[in-house]
């Protein structure tokens, strides 16, 4: 089941944050709300966050544009 494109990505909590790292290089990751999303910019992925829990499979993730 997929959310309303209106309805804004559910909240991850913030000591969860603090203490995941990139599946694939082991490097910090920066959270993007408004997409919902965990950006490795080490790895060039974008991890998705689906009712507030981080999908950290590569397999999963979204390839960054290199622009």
């Amino acid at each position: 089941m997929t959310e309303p494109l209106d309805t804004p990505p559910a909240p991850v909590d913030p000591r969860l944050l603090d203490i995941l790292v990139c599946p694939v290089t082991k490097t910090t990751l920066v959270y993007d709300r408004e997409a919902g999303e965990l950006i490795s910019r080490a790895a060039g992925l974008a991890f998705p966050i689906r009712d507030g829990i981080p999908i950290m499979l590569p397999e999963e993730a979204r390839t960054l544009d290199t622009d």
